[in-house]
């Protein structure tokens, strides 16, 4: 290209290809130092052809078609000639590339000077701006486009001409002077024109109008997402949000879903057309934030007239669009209803029934407020394929949620929704079901706060799944827990459960889904943890072992006798006692954790100890990397996943003292509990402790046996325990008006928070707890 006094000024690759010379050496210098002639086209009309003689690096020359068209308009701007190679043949008399540009080209043109002001536009941006010459030639943009989209297009102008540096294919939305209302999305890309020295002296912008195909695959985008999007969840409330979400704001402004109230509890709603217009709203979407457009919130009912679009719809199961708010004349007559209307400039309403399997489950509505255009047939016939997807995913989720509430009840209650409070261990669970085609599995994980701040950690497994297995689960949970509150060491605690599964399979001949009563069984691990010794006492019926991290790192399974599994009888099961230092990690599990990835389990429980062993800043942590290290995403069977972290109560929190079997000790003792209150800053609870601990110690004395021990310990609440040599048990009793004794274990139970006894193998431990003074 070459400016009006023969300086080129653009050589394009194929150029320096055909010369020889590339653009550094080309651009700013006379053509005829590079072709060797002179510029006879400049001279000449609008359009020149014919041939150059091009002479090569190597002395050679050839002789070279070439055509030339004049590039302006004639309104005095400097006009440019663009030299092209003839490698086809001629174009037809007439049909030059200046009158294509400007009349013929499919592509929106226009070229703009230094200031960005238009210089010349080709008919087809005339047709896509809706701009005449004469309102667009010689001014910028903003002459002829509207909206903040024209300040980001002349910024983008503006810095193709100060880098020189093309900008292409990118989106712009601005309204036209020809329909000032409604925005249009346009496609522009923008290239520099240069000048001598490679400087760019304008630029060139080309504009696409795509609206057409990209609403075509817009719908069909939209369509795949709808099957892919609405129903992963088979929760009737979450697929309606899906349903709304999917809408905003590709197809509507504000979109709501509104269902019949059996839908939500999984009941059959009535077959055929709904009559009534009383619906529940489950989903709002807007493209404002937090919805304001919404008359009714989610879970509230809505009422509709009888003359309603909702109500018709319901009626006769068929859609209605509405593209002017006079056309919808039950909006009109609701004064809530209307004041959104005019608020966020409403015009145009879809009302789609929900329709499934020949039954209304309630209906879609649709709105496009300001700025949009009204909705048109093709958008209607779009949002009855997106509802009738979404219809067939809410069924299938009433279904669901029908089948699915029996064990949901029963779900609810096998496992902890929070980890009680205590100071034992930092815990962390998982519970992770399979299938949803195997039902409810009979995984379940507990931690159990005991006596003298101890704390129990459970983990168990019920053979199958379904609601046997559910059911099965449950109970044993619930006699764990009873047995635990009872302070049963871990080995007689499995014994009591296994008789208590032996009863269970011979109580019914047949279980559900035909499981035959000797088939019912479980297995277990029961672990007992004192954060005063630092000792772990650990039996387990048939379970995978536990994995230990100590804080050296070293990790390893501890080596626990395997027990038989729960249910077979007449065989021991042993525990086990081991020291666990403060910040040792203790990891239970079921199988499904090391046996999730068709591996054998010896693979599941080397990388098991391989997630445990690393760098963690927590026990939630580190549930998660281990889940996700260890199980895929479809699983064939339950896992659940405990970690605790053990912690150790410091040296003066607890305090001891050896009591003489003497009645005159206890005095003695009540002021060594006093001095000890003081010191722990505890003095508003003196005056309990001291009347607790003289009944305790008295009892002891009086009714135990050498030797005795009192405790202290101050952890979460302020704990007292009375040890003696004697395995009976002590009796609450009331006594009566004259009787001289039996009151002091009333007086303990009413003052303290819990009592109770612990059994242990050189006679019991009567304690008791009550809250420390910041509590009281």
């Amino acid at each position: 290209m070459t400016d009006a006094r023969g300086r080129v000024v653009a050589w394009s690759t194929s150029a320096a290809q055909l010369v020889g010379l590339d653009s550094t050496e080309a651009v700013g210098r006379p053509v005829v130092d590079l072709l060797g002639t002179q510029p006879r086209w400049l001279t000449g009309p609008d359009e020149w052809r014919g041939t150059l003689e091009i002479r090569g690096l190597e002395g050679d020359s050839r002789q070279v078609p070439v055509r030339a068209s004049r590039l302006g308009d004639g309104t005095g701007e400097e006009p440019l000639w663009l030299l092209a190679h003839e490698t086809v043949e001629p174009f037809p008399t007439g049909h030059t590339l200046t009158h294509w540009l400007r009349t013929d080209c499919p592509v929106a043109v226009a070229i703009y000077d230094a200031r960005l002001h238009c210089v010349l536009q080709n008919g087809e941006m005339r047709r896509l701006l809706g701009a005449s010459d004469e309102e667009h030639v010689g001014q910028g943009l903003s002459a002829a486009l509207i909206g903040i989209g024209v300040e980001e297009w002349e910024a983008r102008m503006r810095r193709v001409l100060e880098s020189g540096q093309a900008d292409e294919g990118f989106p712009v939305r601005v309204r036209t002077l020809s329909d000032p209302v409604h925005e249009r999305g346009f496609t522009a890309s923008v290239a520099p024109l240069r000048g001598p020295a490679e400087q760019a002296v304008g630029v060139c912008v080309t504009v696409t109008d795509t609206a057409e195909r990209r609403s075509a695959q817009e719908r069909l985008a939209l369509l795949n997402e709808a099957s892919i999007s609405i129903g992963r969840t088979l929760d009737v409330m979450r697929t309606g949000q899906e349903l709304a979400d999917l809408a905003i704001p590709r197809l509507a402004d504000y979109v709501c879903v509104d269902l019949v109230d059996a839908l939500l509890s999984g009941e059959e709603p009535p077959h055929g057309r709904a009559t009534g217009a009383v619906l529940r709203r489950v989903a709002n979407r807007s493209i404002h934030e937090g919805t304001p457009e919404a008359v009714v919130s989610v879970g509230d009912v809505d009422f509709y007239p009888a003359n309603s679009a909702q109500a018709h719809c319901l009626a006769t199961g068929r859609s209605a669009l509405y593209r002017t708010p006079s056309e919808a004349a039950w909006v009109l007559e609701d004064p809530l209803r209307m004041a959104k209307v005019q608020e966020y400039g409403f015009h145009s309403w879809m009302i789609v029934p929900v329709d499934a399997r020949g039954t209304t489950l309630g209906v879609a509505m649709f709105l496009r407020s300001r700025h949009s255009p009204p909705f048109d047939d093709e958008d209607l016939t779009l949002a009855e394929e997106v509802v009738a997807r979404a219809a067939v995913c809410l069924d299938n989720a009433r279904r669901f949620t029908r089948e699915r509430t029996a064990a949901l009840t029963l779900q609810r209650s096998l496992l902890p929704q929070r980890l009680p409070e205590q100071s034992a261990v930092q815990a962390a669970f998982r519970y992770l079901p399979g299938a949803p085609e195997l039902g409810v599995g009979g995984d379940w994980i507990d931690v159990i706060p005991l006596s003298g701040a101890r704390v129990a950690l459970v983990v168990g497994d019920v053979v199958g799944h379904g609601l046997q297995a559910s059911a099965t689960m449950g109970r044993l949970r619930t006699a764990v827990r009873t047995l635990a509150d009872v302070d049963l060491a871990p080995d007689e605690l499995l014994t009591h459960v296994d008789d208590l599964v032996i009863r269970l399979a011979s109580e019914s001949e047949t279980g559900a889904e035909g499981v035959a009563a000797s088939e019912i069984g479980a297995t277990c691990l029961y672990a007992v943890y004192d954060p005063v010794s630092g000792r772990c006492c650990l039996a387990r019926a048939g379970h995978p072992l536990p994995a230990v991290v100590r804080p050296d790192g070293t990790s390893a399974f501890l080596d626990l006798p395997a027990g038989p599994p729960l249910g077979l009888g007449g065989l021991p099961f042993e525990s086990v006692e081991v020291e666990l230092p403060e910040g040792s990690l203790l990891a239970l599990y079921t199988d499904g954790l090391i046996a999730a990835r068709q591996q054998d389990v010896g693979t599941g429980l080397d990388r098991l100890l391989l997630e445990l062993s690393g760098v963690h800043t927590s026990t939630d942590a580190l549930c998660d990397q281990v889940v996700e290290a260890l199980l895929p995403d479809h699983r064939t069977d339950d896992a659940a996943l405990l970690l605790a972290r053990v912690r150790q109560l410091d040296a003066d929190q607890v305090a001891t003292w050896d009591v003489p079997a003497d009645p005159e000790a206890v005095a003695g003792t009540r002021a060594h509990v006093v001095r000890q209150l003081r010191d722990w800053g505890c003095e508003a609870a003196g005056f309990v402790t001291e009347l607790v601990v003289s009944e305790l110690v008295t009892n002891a004395i009086r009714y135990g046996s050498s030797p005795i021990q009192l405790r202290l310990i101050r952890d979460r609440s302020l704990i007292c325990e009375v040890i003696d040599g004697s395995s009976t048990a002590p009796h609450l009793r009331r006594a009566r008006a004259f009787d001289e004794g039996g009151r002091g274990l009333m007086l303990v139970a009413q003052l303290t928070q819990r009592w109770g006894t612990q059994q242990t193998p050189d006679g019991k431990v009567i304690w008791c707890e009550q809250a420390l003074p910041a509590e009281i």
